[in-house]
């Protein structure tokens, strides 16, 4: 499995905590590199999930499973059809891809100039739109489509529940500006998702039409098996 824009490594290690994986994850981020990579190490999991420094754009080997989460929204809409000419490169020809990304379901546009200068510098985020007229450039099946309409809001809440209980030492680590800043991204960010035009959506990608099941309860099925076993893994030793 390939995971794009891997972050601080989370995902992969989840994955291969319930699933017998191998995890490549690529990132720009030297400090998330390094991070991810001793999380791997100290969870026992560093012979099947690695994480390098690295351009997805100079990957040349082929998976059968690839994941890109919050990492589209830098690609650059002038960039999507090279992006998708990429995956379909790196995947297998019975491969299946997950991209999550925000987005949005009005026509084409951009975030606030206050977002662009301070919060997302050279971050877009695309309409639906431009993002099916690529995937079709390039011959994919667009096997799953999954719009979370209300999700991220309420991912946001948290976000700034956890930023209030914490705000006085994160003014010591940063300032006061910055604290007034971040709070008022999360608060506008979720009024964006709750009566804006914002959503996430998931697509889901093959070269074949029957690269997965035709009927969609896979997906729930398997999100319930990950359930108990991540509750007997969470339960008191007996």
């Amino acid at each position: 499995m390939l995971d794009i824009g891997s972050g601080w490594g989370d995902l992969a290690l989840y994955l291969a905590r319930l699933e017998d994986v191998d995890v490549t994850g690529v990132t720009l981020s030297r400090e998330q590199c390094v991070l991810a990579n001793d999380k791997a190490r100290r969870a026992g999991l560093g012979n099947r999930v690695r994480f390098e420094l690295r351009d997805y754009r100079e990957v040349t080997d082929q998976f059968d499973r690839i994941v890109s989460v919050g990492m589209f929204e830098h690609v650059g809409v002038h960039h999507y059809r090279e992006f998708f000419a990429k995956i379909r490169a790196l995947m297998d020809p019975d491969g299946v891809m997950l991209l999550h990304s925000i987005g949005h379901m009005s026509p084409p546009g951009t975030a606030s100039p206050w977002l662009r200068k301070y919060i997302f510098p050279g971050a877009y985020s695309p309409a639906l739109s431009e993002v099916f007229a690529a995937v079709e450039q390039e011959s994919l099946w667009v096997t799953d489509l999954e719009f979370l309409r209300l999700h991220y809001a309420k991912t946001l809440a948290h976000w700034g529940q956890r930023f209030a209980a914490n705000r006085a030492r994160i003014a010591q680590m940063y300032d006061e500006r910055f604290c007034r800043m971040w709070e008022f991204y999360l608060t506008s960010a979720e009024m964006m998702f709750r009566s804006g035009s914002q959503l996430v959506f998931h697509m889901q990608l093959a070269h074949k039409r029957d690269a997965v099941p035709i009927v969609r309860d896979y997906v729930t099925d398997l999100q319930r098996k990950y359930r108990e076993i991540e509750a007997d893994v969470a339960a008191p030793a007996r």
